[in-house]
């Protein structure tokens, strides 16, 4: 197998590796300073930090950091990888174009860069975990509504990391709060939280079964768990929650 790796190479060197990587259809690791940007059916920005890019050939962009196992932010298979040096700074992009989506991470610095041919994959084993939840979700967002599309995990929010951010089929922010055993109205109320605040952040007068505003903007959220309580369910009808039923592991 064949391995690139360059360390601390210029813009115009990280360039022209990827573009060859590109070419020969590699799996492509970059990692450096960047910020990292998401405009599509709903938009999201990271700050400056230290993160990791991972490129796939067959699409995928993958943007981690250095807390969890899941991606901060990423585009799915199908997407098309893009570089370029603009004012004097690496910029990979990732795109696609049903929906129109366009995933941006300008590097500040570049500390490596990693290019090899990789074939062959490995099975999934869940385990019953949140984290298990995640994952069925993020490998099948048709498991929480038909046209879900999720955009991050660990959204940071006023109110704390949101455990997925998303959109509907109509582009509406959605809010989805994992728990992996029967819950009470505590989750309602956590979920209520993430809600609020993306509301708040997004400049949106509060709508969460107190008012009735037609024409408000809505933000969505969406409780997933193997089952509520009653009381939790009248919390989430009060507040126009939804609740989807399913386990962190699939049923054999």
């Amino acid at each position: 197998m064949t391995v690139t790796s360059v360390h601390d190479p210029s813009h115009r060197e990280a360039l022209w590796e990827l573009e060859d990587a590109f070419e020969r259809g590699d799996l492509i690791s970059v990692f450096g300073r960047c910020t990292v940007s998401y405009e599509g059916r709903a938009a999201s920005d990271l700050g400056a930090g230290d993160r990791l890019l991972v490129l796939k050939p067959d699409g995928a962009a993958l943007v981690h950091t250095d807390e969890g196992r899941q991606p901060v932010n990423w585009q799915p298979p199908g997407s098309e990888h893009r570089a370029a040096v603009r004012e004097g700074r690496l910029r990979v992009r990732s795109t696609r174009s049903n929906p129109d989506e366009t995933l941006t991470v300008r590097f500040a610095a570049v500390d490596q860069l990693s290019a090899m041919a990789v074939t062959g994959g490995r099975d999934l084993t869940l385990h019953g975990s949140e984290e298990d939840l995640r994952t069925r979700i993020l490998e099948r967002p048709d498991l929480v509504e038909p046209g879900f599309e999720p955009r991050e995990t660990e959204r940071p929010s006023s109110a704390g990391p949101m455990d997925v951010f998303g959109v509907d089929a109509d582009g509406t922010p959605v809010v989805v709060e994992l728990k992996r055993r029967r819950v009470g109205p505590d989750a309602v109320g956590q979920l209520a939280r993430y809600v609020r605040a993306l509301r708040e952040e997004l400049g949106i007068e509060a709508n969460d079964g107190e008012t009735d505003d037609a024409d408000s903007p809505e933000v969505r959220g969406i409780l997933v768990a193997p089952s509520v309580t009653d009381r939790a369910a009248e919390r989430l009808a009060e507040r126009g929650f939804d609740h989807v039923a399913l386990e962190p592991t699939p049923e054999e």
